[in-house]
């Protein structure tokens, strides 16, 4: 299925998949000259630093809003300024709200502790409960009108859930987790005005089951809330070639450093955190003709909040220069995969369309490891925003995620260092096909040379 070689460039020059002339020169020689300019990057990463920069941050939990979290950025920024890069901290407000939630399966409460979603209104409402899996808009259907959806969490974004179900008359929410990692998880946007509660995943499983022979009634009952504000932060690094090289372009490469509540996040995403660093390090004494961003998020796992606010606060101009986005996001998990080529490593873009940051990593991953990397569609990471604003994206991942995802468990001793390597070599490699001098400016939104063919895998994440 995966071409295992690397095709020859065309010896007219490197050709956009549009068609567009990239450079004139010899398709040989662009191969072999391609493999060294990746050496620059990759014979200098090294997996024990990423692994050193895990451990460091995988010794308490970095939820948005925690000490655990700010640590971490101290942390982060302090690496970033100590190769001199221009470095920011921004902050931004998260809330967390305290709601006396109720919910009863026909006469008879639910039991544990119910939560009430991030932004969701109080009220109480009885309805039936349906079952509309995940709430894309193909499952949804019809019949959820006047009617409480059950929904499982995964593949697309909170809020997409609930607006998906909103659209169709839905009056009340009930979202139960995709993994056993409790229900502290969640939010609705402004407008989006009905009453809306996260459970854990054994009682939702158990809601699934008992829809498939009888019709439930339920209740749902959510409190006035008292919001609470804390505060959450992305670090911003900015590494910019000299003035008379710079030909005005921006690549960013980014993950994000929050944690789930009570889980140390050694692959989630400590281990996104530790390639961006160990690619700063290395791009800061590397020529280049490009501006590369070092990103960070916080609160990825309250969904994407971090990422659409640099994303929001971003002036257009700085939007018109963006070519690339490469989010890495899970990179290290020793039992991630299962046995798909690669290690289970995949590019997700939000389309299912391939771009250029697909085209120049599945074309790396043929130079790098003699696999050409597939691609897929996926969200649910902070390549989103960016992809929203038109900026060619895409998130690298080994998929599916192991057994520890989102668990206690997920810690220092589950990572792979072949996997770093591997990662960081791919996205290094191609950020860098960007960014060297040697490669004209490309076009926004253009894809990159169409050295490899690669597959489209239609692979779940979890």
């Amino acid at each position: 299925m995966y071409r295992k070689s690397l095709t020859v460039l065309l010896a007219a020059g490197m050709v956009l998949s549009t068609g567009t002339v990239f450079a004139q020169t010899s398709g040989a020689i662009n191969a072999q000259s391609d493999t060294a300019f990746d050496n620059k990057v990759i014979k200098k990463i090294s997996a024990d630093n990423m692994y050193n920069t895990i451990a460091y941050l995988s010794e308490q939990p970095r939820a948005a809003g925690t000490e655990g979290e700010l640590r971490a950025v101290k942390y982060i920024e302090s690496q970033f300024k100590s190769l001199g890069f221009e470095t920011k901290v921004q902050p931004f407000p998260i809330y967390d709200t305290v709601q006396n939630v109720k919910v009863k399966i026909g006469d008879s409460d639910l039991g544990g502790t119910p939560r009430a979603l991030s932004g969701s209104i109080s009220g109480k409402v009885t309805a039936e409960l349906v079952n509309v899996g995940k709430a894309k808009p193909e499952e949804v259907g019809e019949n959820v009108s006047g009617k409480i959806a059950l929904i499982e969490r995964g593949d697309i974004t909170f809020v997409e859930k609930v607006q998906n179900v909103l659209n169709k008359g839905a009056v009340g929410v009930i979202m139960y987790n995709n993994s056993p990692s409790g229900n502290n998880f969640g939010q609705v946007s402004a407008g989006q005005n009905i009453p809306a509660i996260a459970i854990t995943q054994a009682q939702g499983l158990e809601l699934v089951e008992q829809l498939k022979t009888k019709q439930i009634t339920s209740t749902l009952e959510v409190g006035k809330a008292e919001r609470i504000e804390k505060t959450s932060y992305n670090v911003i690094a900015s590494l910019k070639p000299k003035a008379n090289k710079d030909n005005g372009q921006i690549v960013t490469v980014g993950a994000h450093h929050d944690s789930v509540p009570g889980g140390p996040g050694a692959n989630d995403d400590a281990s996104g955190v530790s390639a961006v660093l160990e690619l700063a390090r290395i791009l800061a004494k590397t020529p280049i003709d490009t501006e590369i961003r070092f990103l960070t998020f916080g609160s990825e796992e309250r969904g994407l909040v971090g990422s659409s606010f640099y994303a929001d606060s971003l002036p257009k101009e700085d939007v018109d220069r963006m070519v690339a986005h490469f989010q890495m996001d899970m990179i290290g998990g020793r039992d991630a995969g299962e046995d798909n080529p690669a290690g289970g490593l995949i590019m997700y873009t939000i389309d299912g369309k391939k771009n250029l940051v697909t085209d120049l990593g599945s074309s790396a991953g043929a130079r790098t490891m003699d696999v050409a990397i597939p691609y897929g569609q996926l969200g649910r990471s902070d390549h989103q925003p960016f992809h929203e604003l038109g900026i060619p994206s895409a998130l690298f991942i080994h998929s599916p995620v192991e057994p520890w995802y989102h668990q206690p468990t997920d810690t220092l001793d589950k990572i792979s260092k072949e996997k770093l390597q591997q990662a960081a070599e791919i996205v290094g490699a191609s950020v860098y096909q960007i960014a060297r001098p040697e490669t004209p400016a490309l076009t926004n939104a253009r894809v990159a040379p169409g050295t490899v063919d690669y597959d489209f895998d239609d692979r779940p994440v979890d």
